[in-house]
């Protein structure tokens, strides 16, 4: 895959923190830009947002519709029949990310993987293989697409993981989001695990939670 174009946001000059927030199917990095100032981050943080924006790719279950997407998502089951090829591709395409912010002076320790729906799946995958250790991540609506053949850095075993998922979710049913957890717990991890009164969207509380999230772990 080649290198993703994204949004970059900055909070004050000097970032020593970086979060990289993965969008969902058909939608880009522009989708969670607004959120930045609506985290509470104090004042003197400074922290670098990146936003990138999947590749349009066709989408089975869109009827072959070309759209921003991560991978391709070949049937709606229980557990989704994706394209774990692409979400893998795109994982390694994020990990280039992380990479960069390494470069540009970031303590890996002090980088969170966040992502929405298709963007959650690709942030769990690269947030438990990346080879170093990482602040965190965020899975916001979503579910663990490859729990069965992911591969586990020991660097990030212990990572903090919070979950997020409305319980009136249409697109992502919350039994995913249990079914995250619980297969997260099987592997040794601790995840929190958060619900709230809403579709297959973010919230204000939500929101709030994840900016103390970001506190609590890289600043």
């Amino acid at each position: 895959m080649k290198e993703l174009e994204y949004i970059e946001l900055e909070t004050r000059p000097n970032p020593t923190a970086s979060v990289i927030w993965l969008h969902g199917l058909g939608a880009s990095g522009h989708d969670f830009e607004p959120v930045v100032p609506e985290l509470g981050l104090p004042e003197e943080a400074a922290v670098r947002f990146i936003f990138p924006h999947a590749p349009n790719i066709p989408v089975t279950i869109n009827g072959g519709m070309t759209m921003p997407a991560w991978y391709d998502i070949k049937a709606m089951d229980i557990d989704r029949i994706v394209d774990t090829d692409q979400l893998m591709a795109s994982s390694d395409a994020v990990a280039r990310l992380v990479d960069r912010e390494i470069e540009r002076g970031v303590n890996s320790e002090n980088i969170v993987i966040a992502g929405f729906s298709q963007g959650g799946a690709v942030a769990y995958e690269l947030g438990l293989s990346y080879p170093k250790r990482l602040g965190g991540i965020l899975a916001l609506s979503t579910y663990f697409a490859t729990a069965k053949t992911v591969e586990i850095s020991e660097a990030n075993r212990g990572i903090p993981i919070n979950i997020y998922h409305g319980t009136h979710d249409p697109m992502v049913p919350e039994s995913l989001g249990r079914l995250s957890m619980e297969k997260l717990e099987e592997l040794g991890f601790k995840p929190s695990y958060q619900t709230f009164p809403m579709e297959h969207s973010v919230c204000l509380e939500e929101v709030q939670d994840i900016g103390r999230f970001i506190r609590n772990h890289v600043l």
